[in-house]
């Protein structure tokens, strides 16, 4: 196998650049934000040159989708072994899933921003794709309501896309508030509404 510079392939040196804008990006669009960071700021932080940009991302936009979907994929991997190690009780596994999917994500302020804040000031292909990620992390959190006391409605999938927009309100007040409540608070409210939602 060929190599180039700095001992990578082509293949290695272009993986090497997405990942540095992807880590950039993740810094660079919780704070200043998306609205806020060029393109010309991202290469800068991630020591890249702008036309190596253009080789991994088509623009900004494309950027937050990648650092968007690496956010949801790692909550959605946290929420699911949250869900296996707690007891064999739906009401448990519940219980488990809100509490994992708001402790995870709220553990580090830039994902907390970007998948909460920034995420929808990217424009609406970027909205689109986020409604698509919404959509499969509800799937995640609906599997561990199996068995549910009085069963699940028709409507279930939907219901549980509304209570995850739900979660991120409190989530979004309590990161914008000058005075946050007690993450302990946001996450039992958060399991009262799943709960109260599900059995009323």
């Amino acid at each position: 196998m060929a190599r180039g510079y700095r001992g990578m392939t082509p293949e290695e040196r272009l993986a090497d650049r997405r990942e540095r804008l992807l880590s950039a990006a993740y810094t660079q669009f919780a704070d200043p934000g998306f609205s806020a960071t060029t393109i010309e700021r991202l290469c800068s932080t991630a020591r890249i040159s702008n036309r190596a940009f253009y080789e991994c991302f088509s623009g900004r936009e494309e950027l937050m989708r990648a650092v968007y979907e690496r956010c949801v994929e790692d909550t959605k991997a946290a929420v699911y072994r949250a869900i296996h190690a707690a007891p064999d009780d739906p009401e448990a596994r519940m219980e488990a899933a809100v509490r994992e999917f708001v402790t995870f994500v709220m553990a580090d302020r830039r994902r907390a921003r970007i998948m909460n804040l920034e995420v929808r000031r990217a424009g609406d292909t970027v909205h689109a794709f986020r409604q698509q990620k919404i959509s499969a992390l509800a799937q995640t959190i609906e599997k561990s309501l199996a068995g549910f006391p009085g069963g699940l409605p028709e409507n279930s999938h939907l219901l549980v896309v509304g209570l995850i927009g739900a979660v991120q309100e409190l989530l979004l007040d309590r990161m914008m508030s000058a005075k946050p409540a007690p993450l302990e608070s946001i996450i039992n409210t958060a399991v009262a509404i799943f709960r109260k939602s599900l059995t009323g």
